[in-house]
């Protein structure tokens, strides 16, 4: 488990709670926490970058989806390879995303302007995709990838931006017929970093960066699902201009067992038996995740029943305990047979015993179904 705040309390709303209470509740928090409101504070600031990770998640319907279903891992939540521990995001992206929530509270909720103006580049995310075995599902494992991507190269020197003298903002005043309009916009010249190269080596492109290849290990928990998504913070192309690296954005794909399926934190297995089998009982050997496990088959038992095989299935993803083996026992039928197996079955067959014959305590399919899943 990642050890992180629920976000709905984080926000203090209730799981139901729509779209405008939520913003309503992450705009109270945020202008609480807001760092212009207290400078300084580091814990406030914390918090302010907690609430803008939180209401990211829940103000989108497909993230906050996942978030119900799976938790932090469903979002990629769970942090890895440093950083603040809220999403990788930093003042500059939540301004960026949510600045309209603040209204002009503090200036219009624009990007902070402290230390300056000029604002830090981000690299931007790299996505990966990550095969996985079942076993590799079910007990969780550490890959080690080769990923290829935009590093700061070394050598590079900058100068500060003479167009806005490393302010990242240039301001424009605009006469009009109310009079002089002064407007603030992004320095075309450093793209708002405040700075501009002044020497590169060679194989460097215009904003300092090469591209080179790194191995990078990416720790994933037991019982992650095929089409999560997990964030390894910092390992994507780094920033432009000396900037902060973006994300390196994990996919998983599982491959097909040969012999289970999965169900969620359940696992299926079709197990086939003979006519005798079935008929006088047996012990039959089933595939685990890993070895094996023996099972007794009864006598009498009919073809379709369930065997449930508890603790044997996958850990949930949040920690909330692990899933089931559920076995289905298939009586096989044999396509072709001999003159003399045929001979036997025939006189088999004029046993009553061996004539159907339900007595009411045999289930249908729906029932077995039913009883099966609340049992």
């Amino acid at each position: 488990m990642s050890g992180k705040r629920d976000y709905y309390e984080i926000l203090d709303v209730e799981r139901n709670a729509d779209e405008k209470t939520i913003k309503k509740a992450y705009r109270k928090i945020a202008l609480k926490y807001h760092p212009d409101k207290n400078p300084g504070d580091t814990a406030s600031e914390d918090k302010f970058k907690e609430a803008a990770e939180a209401y990211e998640i829940l103000s989108d319907a497909d993230k906050r989806a996942r978030y119900d279903r799976f938790g932090h891992q469903g979002v990629g939540g769970a942090s890895q390879g440093g950083g603040s521990g809220f999403g990788g995001m930093n003042m500059d992206d939540i301004f960026d995303q949510f600045g309209d929530i603040f209204g002009s509270s503090f200036g219009g909720g624009g990007r902070r302007g402290g230390g300056g103006g000029s604002r830090v580049a981000r690299g931007s995310d790299l996505r990966i995709k990550i095969k996985l075995t079942l076993k590799e599902v079910a007990l969780g494992v550490t890959k080690k990838i080769k990923v290829n991507k935009l590093v700061n190269a070394e050598g590079v020197t900058y100068n500060t931006c003479k167009t806005c003298n490393g302010q990242g903002r240039v301001m424009r005043v605009t006469q009009t017929m109310l009079g002089a309009m002064q407007t603030q916009s992004t320095c075309h010249s450093c793209h708002g970093t405040g700075k501009i190269i002044d020497k590169k080596p060679a194989g460097v492109d215009g904003q300092g960066l090469k591209r080179q290849e790194e191995v990078v290990e990416v720790p994933i928990p037991a019982g992650f699902e095929e089409g999560l998504q997990l964030k390894v913070t910092g390992k994507g192309n780094a920033g432009p201009f000396d900037g902060v690296p973006g994300d390196l954005l994990v996919v998983i794909e599982e491959i097909k067992d040969e012999f289970l399926q999965r169900e969620g934190s359940n696992l299926h297995y079709e197990a086939y038996i003979s006519f005798i089998d079935a008929v006088i009982g047996a012990s039959i050997e089933v595939p685990l995740v890993e070895g094996k496990a023996k099972i007794k088959v009864e006598p009498g038992t009919q073809s379709g029943k369930m065997l449930r095989l508890r603790g044997k299935g996958l850990p949930s993803v949040q920690g909330y305990g692990t899933g089931d083996l559920l076995v289905h026992l298939n009586v096989w039928t044999p396509k072709k047979i001999s003159n003399e197996e045929k001979d036997i079955l025939e006189k088999l067959n004029q046993s009553e015993n061996f004539k159907p014959n339900p007595v009411g305590k045999e289930e249908g399919f729906f029932d077995k179904m039913k009883n099966f899943f609340q049992g």
